[in-house]
């Protein structure tokens, strides 16, 4: 298919869509094209994953299964583990987790394994995105040459692209087709394509010079939170031994029509971008003989709160009811890295179990959202573990109880007074305007 008659398709929704990846980026994403009137085939390694949705069984919180069974049934959607259908796409999509090592460098293992697969049946006039968070230079160091290993060539014989995702998840006021799309390319070709095809399901798609702008716009965003989530982090442990509270500060700043923007600090960094993307620039930046030594100090920062909150524990423990945390019973509460999902990727709640537990302590976890703690790539000893009922009457049992997400819903009232001590991380409480001496923030 020529780019004319691509675009063509494209326009009156009759192109095929593949998306490679179908989790928490490839499924929104995949379901927003089948909404769109477009016909999507989400492809994906996991055989319980494809057989779950090819069921209308959905295992994302905020995605329905009702969403699902509409699409699925409807034939919109075709969830599938073949991956030779990949020749049928005019658009293939790859939404793949792009981890680091435990050197914290870029682990492009699943793009590498991926982009072999689509080269096996690539087709002329098929146009490739990838959606996956990377570093700027990747597109073109990495995964053109393995596409063109067939012997097809970006921009003459297929098209490349580089769409960085901006998903959400939870998020109900910015849903994938209500987020612009930043769109890159290689070749005027390949970017009219690109941006073609996401105008027809997002509200904007936004055209940039080059596919490594596209990279670093992405990596600029999740650094620009991660330095200032961690400037808030620092801050709240400087106003805390100066006796201010650090919300307090932030809500008074925020009153400031201009020059403020307000960010919260935690107990540390969760989900797939923030804890994990600067590094990718960080790693890039050495690359070039540059150093990144803000982004190198904000990540050390957030990773260093787990830390702080523990100690914190520890020492309000044994100042209120002269106790250590060796033999004390403790209750999490939340293991999503932030509130209102499902999704417990890089949750700063499984570095707090650990270091509690290592200190001796007995932790258990409430999550309305997380009724049994997943496979994890850093923390697989404890996945299988359950959450405990949602019970007042069992709360004073533990010696304290701590907050590490703040979903709504919950009757924190009740939490604080049938606890014997509540460390409060998110300021959840005071959000509630509960006064109990009994909290300390964290």
């Amino acid at each position: 298919m020529d780019t004319h008659s691509l675009l063509q398709a494209i326009r009156s929704k009759k192109a095929s869509i593949g998306v490679i990846g179908i989790g928490y980026v490839g499924l929104p994403l995949a379901l927003t094209f089948a909404s769109k009137g477009f016909k999507v085939r989400g492809f994906d390694v996991d055989p319980e994953k494809v057989n779950r949705l090819k069921e209308g069984r959905s295992y994302i919180k905020h995605i329905s299964n009702k969403t699902i069974r509409q699409h699925v049934t409807g034939g919109s959607f075709k969830p599938t583990i073949d991956f030779s259908g990949l020749a049928d796409m005019n658009a293939i999509l790859i939404c793949v987790p792009t981890p680091l090592t435990k050197n914290r460098q870029p682990d492009l293992g699943f793009v590498e394994a991926t982009a072999s697969i689509i080269q096996k049946h690539l087709q002329s006039g098929q146009l490739v995105v990838l959606e996956s968070t990377t570093y700027p230079g990747c597109c073109i160091d990495v995964l053109k040459p393995v596409l063109e290993k067939g012997g097809l060539i970006s921009g003459n014989d297929f098209f490349l692209a580089y769409s960085p995702e901006r998903e959400d998840p939870g998020n109900p006021e910015f849903t994938t087709e209500r987020i612009p799309k930043v769109v890159g390319a290689d070749g005027p070709e390949a970017l009219e394509l690109a941006t073609t095809l996401y105008n027809q399901v997002v509200v904007e798609a936004i055209p940039v010079s080059s596919m490594e702008v596209a990279e670093a716009v992405k990596l600029t965003e999740n650094i620009f939170r991660s330095v200032n989530i961690a400037l808030m982090n620092e801050l709240k442990v400087v106003y805390r031994k100066l006796g201010i509270d650090i919300w307090e500060v932030i809500e008074a700043a925020e009153t400031k029509p201009f020059g403020f923007m307000p960010f919260y600090p935690g107990p540390g960094l969760g989900g797939h971008c923030i804890p994990i993307d600067p590094f990718y620039l960080t790693w890039r930046a050495k690359q070039v003989g540059e150093e990144t030594r803000f982004i190198e100090l904000a990540g050390e920062i957030n990773a260093a709160m787990p830390d702080k909150i523990v100690e914190t524990l520890s020492i309000t423990l044994n100042e209120r009811f002269d106790k250590s945390l060796d033999g004390s019973h403790i209750l999490l509460l939340g293991l999503a890295y932030k509130k209102n999902v499902d999704d417990t990727r890089e949750s700063p709640a499984f570095v707090l179990i650990q270091l509690l537990e290592d200190r001796g302590a007995t932790v258990d976890f409430f999550d309305p959202y997380v009724p049994i703690i997943p496979d994890t790539r850093k923390h697989a000893y404890l996945a299988g573990r359950k959450s405990i009922e949602w019970s007042p009457d069992d709360f004073a049992k533990y010696d304290a109880a701590l907050i590490c997400t703040d979903h709504d819903g919950l009757d924190y009232a009740d939490l604080v007074s049938h606890s014997r001590l509540v460390v409060d991380t998110r300021n959840i409480i005071g959000k509630n305007a509960i006064d109990d001496n009994k909290v300390q923030k964290a």
